[in-house]
């Protein structure tokens, strides 16, 4: 599902026009993405959390040159999901 998919479900469900809809995405997503940017989690009741991860320092190996190199500590963004939040077969 991409976002314009979203859009449209949403658009649908709630009567709302796409451009209304388009811009509440646009706004929620550019608002999760400046709080995970600052390392703050976010977390949505019944869905999940974006959160950021500590990632620790590892050594790895450059195949091309046979060398070996370290990747320095670093942190990403994750997502969890809540318990809630289950996938149906």
């Amino acid at each position: 599902m991409t976002k314009a998919d979203i859009v449209n479900e949403v658009a649908k469900a709630t009567g709302i026009e796409k451009v209304v809809v388009t811009s509440v995405v646009e706004a929620a997503i550019e608002s999760i993405k400046k709080s995970v940017s600052k390392e703050e989690a976010v977390y949505l009741r019944g869905f999940g959390s974006f959160i950021v991860k500590k990632r620790a320092q590892k050594a790895a190996r450059n195949i091309t040159k046979g060398t070996t190199i370290t990747i320095p500590a670093h942190k990403v963004p994750a997502f969890k999901p809540s318990k809630a939040f289950t996938i149906k077969k």
